[in-house]
């Protein structure tokens, strides 16, 4: 039994990834999907896979910093397939690296508009769309840096993914008894493109280090990421809201 059956849902950074991993999963649990990403070649070649195996799914490109976009969006759930179930803010990026004596001002508003502005943005347009079909799911993407480590450099995006809790927190409180949960999944390091591309000159045995960071001595996969994501979207997490779920091989508990 597919357990996205007649949904409709969103989801943000589908390019490649957990974004990517979470559209086909979702798709194969049976829900229509509006995948979106600044790529839109990508975007068409996943739907053209979703297609291929049976699924349903629509590509709207374009940058999540742009309200536009989060309009967009929902309006293409609606037009399309009648209304939005669920919603997967996954979309984010390191942004701007440094201490903090040398992040500027256009670096760090630039990191938060990305990461924790497109977030709000998302639910402002989400939110009405899922209450006029009596309840639905959103699901941001933040992250255990903010959460429970914090990296030397990291400041603007610790801060953009910490901040993704309490707007998860509020936006639960405020839409639970109108059906709407709402939860943020906190991965661990993800063996994905991004972080490929974000780590072209790092030195040898980088990635080694990094897995043993974590309690799992591994990175995660993309796939692993979008189970969980699966579970809190689906009647499966029903009772759950306002969590931030760790996702994160045991990274946040490892001193070893």
């Amino acid at each position: 039994m597919q357990v996205l059956a007649d949904k409709v849902a969103i989801v943000t950074g589908a390019s490649s990834g957990i974004g990517r991993a979470t559209a086909r999963l979702f798709t194969r649990e049976g829900a229509r999907v509006v995948v979106s990403g600044r790529r839109q070649a990508e975007l068409d070649t996943l739907v053209g896979e979703i297609e291929a195996d049976g699924g349903q799914a629509i590509a709207v490109a374009g940058d999540v910093r742009d309200e536009a976009l989060a309009r967009a969006l929902v309006d293409a759930a609606v037009e399309r397939f009648g209304g939005l179930d669920i919603a997967f803010n996954n979309a984010g990026a390191l942004g701007a690296m440094g201490s903090v004596a040398d992040v500027s001002l256009d670096g760090w508003r630039d990191t938060l508009d990305t990461n924790l502005t497109s977030a709000f943005l998302g639910a402002k347009y989400q939110v009405p769309a899922m209450l006029a079909r009596g309840g639905g799911s959103i699901v941001f993407t933040s992250s255990f840096v903010g959460s429970t480590v914090g990296f030397p450099g990291m400041a603007a995006y610790a801060a953009s993914k910490a901040g993704l809790t309490g707007l998860t927190q509020v936006l639960a409180a405020e839409f639970g008894s109108q059906g709407i949960r709402v939860n943020a999944v906190l991965p661990g390091a993800t063996d994905t493109p991004s972080n490929h591309a974000n780590a072209p000159d790092a030195p040898e045995g980088t990635r080694g280090f990094i897995e043993s960071l974590h309690a799992l001595k591994r990175l995660g996969r993309p796939e692993e990421i979008a189970q969980t994501v699966l579970h809190l979207a689906s009647d499966a997490g029903s009772f759950i809201t306002g969590v931030a779920l760790l996702v994160d091989g045991g990274v946040s508990i490892t001193r070893t």
